[in-house]
């Protein structure tokens, strides 16, 4: 075994180091204290496939004990100082709260009886995972059933059974959810200019991408699918991050309007290097086109908002009572 130091902290100013033993031939992702590292697919995807498992584990909790609202905005997850979190999920008059830890990699189930169960993320079967929850909420009296089929993935994989995903590399969770927080932050600006009805940033578990969604308060035409026409009942410009998969091979920010309007696959959009997708029906940034910009905060709210102008121009919504003024 051999040993590196790490700061594990996003803050650049950190002065915290904690030793981590690292195998033999393990890749060390570098730059641990950059706000806006590189984070290629090929160097994670095996971390991100399990990682991916295990957030619908908990997301198909907290979708099971909560009431419907719209959009199914009770199912996505959020943003913590430390990871991703259900916030309360009800139970009776009491509550509980799951949350992923990136920083110390513990999942942790907090009660508001007091009780608290924990333990630590690391290289495990999802079916062990899966098996740590529910014990943990039976030990805390908190009965829950879930669809143990997975959701939104191109093969359907039973979360308690499965032992193939099994790798978490703790670096590049953290790196993962370190990105998610500058994104989170830029989109959370872009959200504070709209003043009609908006969706909060959230993490959407199924495709495992964070996200904001726009309105214009009109009905849009209804769907054969269920939990489609329940997703997009009004029409919408959305946009957000994933790590990348299927035809975009890396991670990447996106945008698109539903329904889409005439033209808004030709539309010029920011900055240059964004392109529109026939196949996805969206317009697509490369994250390391961001990344690696003068200025990625500024790069990435131009792409949210000249691909939200080009929609909402297009679809003749009223802006002037939409948008902050």
């Amino acid at each position: 075994m051999t040993e590196a130091v790490l700061c594990l902290s996003f803050n650049s100013s950190a002065t915290k180091v904690r030793a981590i033993r690292i195998p033999p031939g393990h890749n060390v992702p570098p730059n641990m204290n950059d706000d806006w590292p590189a984070l290629p697919l090929a160097s994670w995807q095996k971390t991100y496939d399990t990682l991916h498992l295990w957030t619908q584990v908990i997301g198909k909790i907290r979708t099971a004990r909560t009431p419907l609202v719209n959009h199914w905005w009770n199912a996505t997850l959020y943003l913590t100082g430390r990871g991703l979190t259900t916030s309360p999920i009800p139970l009776g008059n009491r509550a509980f709260e799951i949350a992923f830890d990136f920083c110390d990699h513990r999942l942790r189930i907090d009660t508001s009886w007091g009780l608290r169960r924990t333990f630590e993320l690391r290289p495990r079967p999802c079916a062990e995972f899966y098996a740590s929850v529910m014990k943990a909420l039976a030990e805390l009296k908190i009965e829950v059933e879930i669809n143990p089929l997975s959701s939104e993935l191109p093969e359907n994989i039973r979360l308690d059974l499965d032992r193939e995903h099994t790798t978490y590399d703790p670096e590049w969770a953290n790196r993962w959810w370190r990105i998610t927080v500058a994104v989170h932050n830029v989109l959370q600006e872009f959200r504070s200019r709209f003043i009609g009805k908006c969706s909060p940033v959230h993490f959407f578990w199924g495709s495992f991408d964070l996200a904001v969604t726009r309105f214009s308060g009109r009905r849009a035409p209804a769907r054969d699918d269920p939990m489609m026409s329940e997703a997009y009942s009004h029409e919408v410009s959305s946009a957000g991050f994933w790590p990348g998969s299927g035809p975009v091979a890396d991670a990447a920010f996106y945008a698109y309007h539903t329904p889409q309007p005439e033209g808004f696959d030709r539309a010029a959009v920011r900055p240059a290097a964004a392109h529109y997708d026939s196949q996805l029906g969206e317009y697509i940034l490369m994250y390391d086109d961001v990344r690696t910009s003068a200025s990625p905060r500024q790069t990435l709210l131009d792409f949210l908002q000249s691909t939200y102008e080009a929609g909402a121009i297009l679809a003749n919504w009223n802006r002037s009572e939409l948008e902050r003024g």
